[in-house]
């Protein structure tokens, strides 16, 4: 379906590929399957090809040849970046403003970007999901599931289910502790290229995704909390990413994958305590009280935090709390100790005994 059907859908999934002839196809084939697609109506993809050599544009022609993505109005765009720009930031920034672009010239006041990863696999709801959790924010984090190229290794599964038992373990305590309105319980506590939703208006206000080589996907949400952006971690928003430990930015979800993988051989997998996490959650509740008070309150609050005049004129006007905690906890994490660490199963334990202590004193 061209991008002049009769209806498409007030939204854009802007996609950076490279090298993924195999991958990509299916990707789209979960898209044009979206159950929000109704009939005489198209979903726009963006998929920005970068420094392709695999075949990959050609996959996809030949797909959208076959006729088995009629749903979607696709624009392929094929660029070769080079020297410092040659990095999935830059394309998925690239993607992201194609995607803006291409709302904007249809006359889509209240267009919303989505994006993903080229190697993901989305279910069925994956757009109608996004959408409506953006009715109650304004950039929407979708779960990452990770899922097995080939056989499934129990160990791996095991580790990854420990992992993610700690990270709910560190949601856990905020949920006592401070618990955001804007993000209730249950969630998740994924916010990355995988799967992130925002409206074109706050993208474009926050001067879109900042082209990095690793990490623009969490740069871009850093910007969007910083504007007072409420981030719902929605945990029916989900994507299956890849596990492969072969991947194309150090740092990245395949450098995760690598070291999970050296876990398993021995290699100790260490965390943040319990009490970094508790310390730093009260903080950021002390941030958010003090932001109500007034100016002359509100000054002494954060004198005894550690902010100083200096320090609340570069944090500047805020919209809201949630705008003036990100601001000023940026400045006081740069000044503060590094976490110190711990094995994995001892760091879920502590979380654990936290949490029912701090349930026994309320």
């Amino acid at each position: 379906m061209s991008a002049d059907a009769d209806r498409t859908l007030p939204c854009a999934v802007c996609i950076p590929a490279r090298n993924e002839a195999d991958r990509l196809p299916r990707l789209l084939a979960s898209l044009a399957e979206q159950d929000c697609i109704p009939l005489r109506s198209a979903l726009r993809v963006v998929v920005l090809a970068n420094n392709c050599t695999d075949g990959t544009v050609a996959a996809i022609r030949a797909l959208e040849a076959s006729g088995a993505l009629a749903p979607l109005a696709l624009r392929l765009i094929e660029v070769r970046l080079a020297g410092a720009e040659a990095h999935v930031g830059t394309a998925r920034r690239m993607a992201l403003d194609a995607g803006a672009e291409w709302l904007a010239a249809d006359g889509v006041p209240d267009g919303v970007l989505l994006t993903t990863d080229a190697d993901a696999r989305l279910p069925a709801d994956w757009i109608g999901a996004n959408l409506r959790a953006l009715e109650a924010a304004d950039v929407v984090g979708g779960r990452l599931v990770i899922g097995d190229d080939g056989e499934a290794d129990p160990a791996l599964a095991a580790l990854h289910a420990r992992i993610e038992r700690y990270w709910a373990g560190v949601r856990r305590l905020e949920d006592i502790l401070d618990p955001p309105p804007h993000d209730p319980a249950p969630r998740h506590g994924d916010h990355t290229g995988a799967s992130l939703a925002v409206p074109v208006a706050l993208y474009q206000a926050v001067g879109g995704l900042p082209p990095l080589p690793c990490g623009e996907d969490n740069a871009l949400v850093g910007l969007l909390r910083a504007r007072g952006a409420r981030l719902r971690h929605c945990p029916a928003v989900r994507v299956m990413v890849s596990s492969r430990n072969q991947g194309r930015v150090s740092g990245g979800m395949a450098t995760e994958m690598a070291r999970r993988a050296r876990v398993i051989g021995g290699e100790a997998y260490l965390l943040p305590e319990a009490a970094h996490w508790q310390a730093l959650i009260l903080r950021r509740a002390a941030l958010r009280r003090a932001f109500h008070l007034q100016p002359p309150a509100r000054a002494a609050a954060c004198a005894r935090l550690g902010l100083g005049p200096d320090d609340l004129a570069a944090v500047g006007d805020c919209p809201n709390d949630i705008a003036f905690v990100e601001r000023a906890d940026q400045i006081l994490e740069a000044r503060a100790a590094p976490a110190r660490e711990c094995p994995l199963d001892r760091a879920i334990a502590d979380l654990d005994a936290l949490a029912l202590a701090l349930r026994d004193a309320a």
